[in-house]
């Protein structure tokens, strides 16, 4: 018997772990569908282990969403962390918070408390930032954020082009203004390891003898009395595994993530009367908001091929024999493949930015497909919608909790998404093909310099976008009737279960996600402890 069980160690889950079983009273079960992130790929950073870990079975739940008609009939590949860490053991480690309006939204969307001054002091208190404490910042927290000490010529170069197109340039994305262009800040540690959410929640305490961690365990259903949720059903050897109880005095969180979350309610009768009938799930509760409203950032990449290197070949290069020196031998290497990039807008009338730009050093493939097969040089600029007003769904595919549910991303729903893709690409050649990119300029790849029209455009968008795997909203946070948590992220209509993760995301944030969910834990953590103090 426990008084919190907690499903799913990932971002959210492996602090909401640490906070709660602070308290030596409270008996806390984390439980992990993954296993242990104590592994090199995970915990080295480098652009392959970043690539291996994008594909890898073991570390990823490697969903595809179903057909989109509107882009090719393409099914996406969305990557999802499997594993102590969740995503923040497979992404990019940049950290990055988003715009100050994201917050001030959902407050102005009837979420009292979560205006951008009222969640700030969450975002500082997780932080332990390199260059100290100021009004935005806190080095006293678990999670290190530090500015990467290595850059290719040609990211560094991107910047300065950045600068000759117009654009303002900011050393710090999550100070006073968001806006700009530069370097980003990352989560990794001073010696140049990951510093993902179970390193910096979770290491330090598994030997707190309250604390109960259970990896390689997959949660099948929530368990209810009435309305009450009074613990879950697992199985420890997958689909053929013998279904156990565990039960929960207090509370059940759910931080299994954006789309296990919403498949995993629905299992347990949380969700649509509909779907729940479609499957023979019997209803507990009413709630048709549960899958819905998911939202992403659709991404296309610009990529120039790189006539005096200055970037990561696989060719023996002075740049890729730095580099790789600094892999093996440096003990502080600090380095992310998109460490440089900004937010701007893609019109003067936005009023904030609408567009996110990364750059990379390397002739990459979306997902790294193709990465190490050409001996070629040269970058790629992302530039990702960051304002979508299209939403997707996660239905169930059946019954079966060891079956991926199906995934609707639904991109371009709205026209206004390729029109602002449009804009960013022509931003992304304007940039570079800046002075400062002369040296490097080998010309561009793709697109390509055949394609010039805003139709022809928009359908090479169509084509080849992707996602950067910026996911939120399926259950979220509001008390419209489509709402499926209140602002202390309690499911509605029932007692003692909790979504903690980017689903309950009214909106997704204009920027990456794992810093927006970390603070999302810190916040939704300090709830709990306030109502079992």
């Amino acid at each position: 018997m426990y008084d919190f069980i907690i499903v799913g160690a990932g971002s959210a889950g492996c602090v909401l772990a640490n906070r709660l079983s602070a308290n030596p009273a409270h008996r806390v079960c984390l439980i992990e569908a993954g296993g242990s992130d104590r592994n090199y790929l995970v915990r080295r950073t480098n652009p392959l282990n970043m690539l291996l870990l994008m594909n890898s079975k073991r570390f990823n739940w490697g969903y595809r969403c179903e057909p989109e008609t509107r882009t090719g009939n393409r099914r996406f590949f969305w990557p999802r962390g499997k594993v102590l860490g969740g995503c923040s053991s497979v992404n990019a480690m940049i950290y990055a918070r988003g715009h100050q309006w994201d917050f001030d939204h959902w407050a102005e969307l009837g979420n009292d408390g979560w205006s951008y001054d009222e969640v700030l002091p969450w975002f500082k208190k997780s932080q332990r930032w390199a260059r100290g404490s100021n009004q935005y910042h806190s080095n006293q927290g678990s999670m290190d954020v530090v500015d990467s000490n290595f850059h290719f010529p040609t990211s560094e170069a991107f910047v300065r082009a950045c600068g000759e197109a117009g654009f303002p340039l900011n050393d710090d994305f999550n100070g006073a203004e968001q806006e700009g262009c530069g370097f980003f800040q990352v989560t990794q540690t001073p010696f140049g390891h990951r510093a993902n959410s179970a390193y910096a929640f979770l290491d330090d305490v598994l030997d707190r003898p309250n604390l109960t961690l259970l990896t390689n365990v997959q949660v099948t259903k929530v368990l209810f009395a009435g309305k009450q949720a009074i613990g879950v059903e697992i199985s420890r050897d997958g689909k053929k595994g013998q279904r156990e109880q565990l039960h929960a005095n207090k509370e059940v969180i759910l931080s299994a993530g954006v789309i296990n979350t919403p498949q995993l309610l629905k299992l347990s009768g949380v969700g649509p009367a509909a779907e729940l009938a479609q499957h023979n799930i019997a209803q507990v509760q009413e709630l048709p908001g549960v899958g819905e409203n998911l939202q992403d950032h659709p991404d296309v990449i610009v990529r120039y091929l790189s006539k005096d290197g200055g970037s990561l070949t696989t060719s023996l290069s002075l740049e890729t024999l730095k580099f790789f020196t600094k892999v093996l031998f440096a003990k502080d290497f600090i380095y992310t493949p998109t460490d440089s990039g900004g937010f701007i807008k893609s019109s003067p009338d936005q009023p904030i930015p609408d567009l996110q730009l990364q750059f990379a050093s390397v002739r990459m493939q979306p997902h790294g497909e193709g990465l190490f097969t050409s001996m070629k040089s040269g970058y790629v600029l992302h530039v990702c919608h960051l304002r979508p007003q299209s939403r997707g769904s996660v239905k169930l595919a059946n019954s079966d909790p060891f079956a991926a549910p199906k995934i609707e991303a639904n991109y371009f729903a709205k026209e206004q998404e390729l029109n602002a893709l449009v804009k960013g690409v022509r931003i992304c050649r304007e940039i570079l093909n800046q002075p400062a990119m002369a040296r490097f300029n080998g010309g561009e790849e793709r697109p390509g310099v055949d394609l010039q029209s805003d139709e022809q455009l928009k359908e090479w968008i169509k084509q080849n976008v992707e996602t950067v795997y910026h996911t939120a909203g399926s259950c979220k946070m509001g008390n419209d009737a489509m709402a499926v948590v209140n602002a202390d992220l309690e499911v509605h209509g029932l007692t003692g279960l909790r979504v903690i993760d980017a689903s309950v995301m009214p909106t997704i944030t204009g920027s990456n996600i794992h810093a927006p969910t970390v603070m999302i834990a810190e916040k939704g953590a300090d709830k709990i402890l306030q109502r079992w103090r």
